[in-house]
């Protein structure tokens, strides 16, 4: 047995998280390309940076939760948020909307930017469902696993065909879309994904004592009376709609469902009654400064915000792993 003695750091951690997560979003409010901003220039606060602030925060706080849920459900702590299909699904919605004619839709009530975005991660974990139950994925979640690489790579085909036809222009756009970007974010974009990820959010959370039976294994937990079908189903239903709602509208961001969860369990523990709500706390903490460089590295240009969180992501993550082999 490996003992785990930060299992019992409790309420004074996750009141520090909260305490840095404000300060981060004060420091992520008032530096930009146009430099520190005064209590004078309100205006661009408001209505330029807070935006960006909070939807950088909805998505960091929506990808490690469901980074560290699908870890749970999965028993495996190498899965991300985009395991079954979601990051292609989405890629190729964006995708099609750029290729065929975004401008055409101008007159749209709605984007159809993140509307097809949104739809193809949906439609594509659930074609990874279906075969992957259609399979026995009910009895072995390594069937799941694979049908998301397969629903993937197929995605990721059908992108490749639709772009080899297309103009340097709209590849480009295709590329930058898929680096992850919070540059056009508006109050608009918030309120869209908001209702999905607090329903999400809050699904998840629920299901967090759920989470910590199925660290025993199935059987186990099928012994003390959880229906482990049903749990495994509703988790990955809500963490695979939060995931869609916030990518339709960032972009591909890599490695906040990997690296923020074990960065919280090295100091809270591995119970996930306590790694998903501090996720939350640290995944928006984690995005909204990872977004600032990418404001100021390449002024007036940006730094796509994924670049910036695999630079940072990839290091971190290999020494946490280091430090994870040293402890046990």
């Amino acid at each position: 047995m490996i003992a785990v003695t930060t299992t019992r750091r409790g309420w004074p951690w996750i009141l520090g998280s909260v305490l840095v997560l404000a300060a981060v979003v004060v420091f992520g409010a008032m530096i930009g390309p146009a430099g520190v901003i005064s209590s004078a220039n309100w205006n661009i606060i408001w209505n330029v940076r807070m935006p960006r602030v909070a939807l950088a925060a909805v998505v960091g706080a929506m990808l490690s939760l469901a980074g560290a849920s699908y870890q749970g459900v999965f028993r495996n702590p190498l899965v991300d948020p985009y395991l079954l299909g979601a990051a292609g699904g989405a890629g190729l919605g964006a995708t099609v909307v750029i290729a065929f004619g975004r401008s055409a839709t101008n007159g749209w009530l709605i984007d159809p930017l993140p509307l097809a975005a949104f739809l193809g991660a949906i439609t594509a974990v659930s074609v990874t469902y279906l075969v992957g139950a259609a399979f026995g994925a009910m009895r072995s979640t390594t069937t799941l696993v694979l049908a998301g690489v397969a629903v993937a790579s197929l995605t990721s085909a059908m992108q490749a065909f639709i772009l080899q036809r297309q103009s340097d222009g709209v590849v480009r756009a295709v590329y930058n879309w898929l680096l992850g970007s919070l540059v056009n974010a508006t109050w608009r974009d918030v309120k869209l994904v908001l209702p999905y990820v607090l329903v999400s959010a809050a699904v998840l959370l629920v299901h967090r004592r759920h989470l910590d039976v199925l660290r025993v294994g199935d059987e186990e937990a099928l012994t003390l009376g959880m229906d482990v079908r049903r749990v495994r189903i509703v988790v990955v239903i809500a963490a695979t709609v939060g995931t869609a709602a916030v990518v339709s509208v960032s972009g591909l961001i890599t490695f906040v469902g990997i690296l923020v969860p074990h960065a919280v369990r090295m100091v809270f523990g591995g119970s996930y009654r306590r790694v998903l709500p501090v996720c939350v706390v640290v995944g928006a903490a984690f995005l909204i400064l990872a977004d600032v460089p990418g404001r100021m590295l390449q002024n007036p240009a940006e730094t796509p915000i994924g670049v910036v969180t695999a630079f940072c992501g990839a290091p971190f993550f290999i020494l946490l792993l280091r430090s994870r082999r040293s402890s046990v």
